[in-house]
């Protein structure tokens, strides 16, 4: 079974009155390129955070986003009382070595100092406790199993596209038959109506007859096809198989490709060309969506 790279996932926990939002999104990369936003409380955990997602997600481009709500008992700012002793100097000396510049009453004073930075401090430092690390783990694991969840879904819709464009390349294949059965014998009248338009040619019959096998075999498509059909039923087989695949279906989708167009350069019939046209269409939609698969 495959498994798109395109996911979503996200969960909520709470702990003593702490909202904790975590979300998860993924999608189509090479590798894995992992970015990740976390409150500052977590930042010691962050190369464990990095590690699960990496092992669980394997590929993708994946952004993971933590954020926390706080409750109103746990709104921690409390005034600064430097910050604030600070700035009534610096606006008692300025008020005195500037003519005309008065201190403002106190009534205005505190208007005044509300809008400075720096005013407010963090009552206490946070610290993370191993109970509401736990909670913080239990979360994340079940955003990203969310969005695994999304991208095994994900996947069996693109599996089923695959294989419908897989049974069509072949269905195609299997039409030029007719067409390249007709067209050895139109070769080869064609050749001897030309021959016969030249003037008083003497023609080693057994020769001629070596160069026209020659010529057709060239034209010959059998190996082509066999290859193709061998291709088809490997991408079959590598679909059902274990996940992770992603890249393996590529290299299988660019070897149909050879075998396609080898088809074409030997088609010299306007019908067999159609027919590899929409071959190569059938193709180039795999080539498009094989790039979402893990």
């Amino acid at each position: 079974m495959i498994y798109s790279m395109t996911g979503y996932g996200k969960a909520e926990a709470t702990y003593n009155g702490k909202k904790i939002h975590i979300e998860v999104k993924s999608l189509n990369s090479k590798n894995l390129d992992l970015s990740t936003r976390i409150p500052s409380i977590y930042r010691e955990k962050e190369m464990d955070i990095r590690k699960f997602a990496a092992a669980e997600l394997e590929r993708g481009k994946v952004e993971l986003t933590i954020w926390c709500e706080k409750g109103t008992e746990q709104a921690g700012l409390t005034i600064n009382p430097s910050a604030v002793a600070s700035y009534l100097q610096q606006m008692q000396r300025i008020s005195i070595e500037t003519p005309g510049l008065a201190m403002p009453n106190p009534s205005e004073l505190w208007k005044v100092l509300v809008r400075l930075p720096e005013l407010t401090q963090v009552a206490s430092l946070e610290t993370v406790s191993e109970e509401e690390w736990s909670t913080v783990a239990t979360a994340l694991s079940q955003a990203i199993n969310q969005l695994k969840d999304f991208r095994r879904q994900e996947g069996e819709a693109l599996a089923q596209k695959f294989l419908n464009n897989i049974d069509s390349i072949e269905a195609l294949m299997k039409s030029i038959e007719p067409f390249e059965k007709s067209r050895v014998e139109k070769i080869r009248t064609r050749l001897e109506e030309r021959i016969a338009e030249l003037p008083s040619l003497d023609i080693d019959k057994s020769r001629l007859e070596q160069e026209l096998i020659y010529y057709i075999e060239k034209l010959d498509i059998n190996e082509e096809k066999q290859r193709l059909t061998n291709h088809l039923n490997y991408f079959r087989e590598t679909l059902s198989g274990p996940h992770g695949q992603g890249k393996k279906l590529g290299f299988i989708a660019q070897e149909m490709g050879r075998e396609i167009n080898t088809t074409g350069s030997k088609s010299n019939q306007a019908e067999m060309q159609n027919i590899v046209v929409k071959m190569k269409d059938e193709l180039e939609q795999i080539k498009e969506q094989v790039l979402n698969v893990l």
